[in-house]
């Protein structure tokens, strides 16, 4: 363990806090009460606004949570060796939630933006649709991540 070691750990909680918490609030928040919103392509251009805002920051997680793990795995267990079970499901269900993330926004979101900028309200509907069942899996995968994360180091 080094110096850094409480920041690296703090950062990676920020992301991962950042990450799923914007997820929680999106699924069960912000989704539960757009439909309030009287007009169909006023409720998609808002998820469009939203999307911007939120996949900015989910960016900055995926860049951030991989660096930070990698570098308290190699520092603080000095390798995959001297980890706990729970760092490597950690490792496992990271690196699912961010794949996941990749394709949610290089084919369904891409093709989102696509049909809200052309006006093409049933295409941007479908894909919200898609959009919203891959954060309902990601947003299960962050929430079981972290509880093994907070939890793993009392298995024993």
């Amino acid at each position: 363990m080094t110096s850094l070691s409480p920041v690296m750990l703090s950062l990676h909680a920020i992301a991962a806090t950042v990450w799923v918490g914007g997820m929680f609030f999106a699924y069960l928040v912000l989704r539960p009460s757009v439909p309030g919103i009287e007009l169909p392509p006023e409720r998609l251009k808002l998820w469009d606004r939203v999307f911007e805002k939120f996949f900015f920051w989910v960016w900055i997680a995926v860049v951030a949570l991989p660096s930070t793990g990698y570098w308290q795995i190699y520092t603080d267990f000095e390798g995959f060796g001297g980890a706990g079970m729970h760092i490597h499901i950690m490792h496992l269900t990271g690196w699912l939630m961010i794949v996941l993330f990749i394709y949610l926004y290089m084919k369904p979101y891409a093709l989102f933006r696509e049909a809200v900028s052309a006006e093409d309200w049933p295409t941007a509907a479908a894909n919200l649709d898609r959009i919203r069942k891959i954060v309902a899996t990601n947003l299960a995968l962050g929430i079981f991540t972290i509880a093994i994360g907070a939890s793993g180091r009392l298995w024993t």
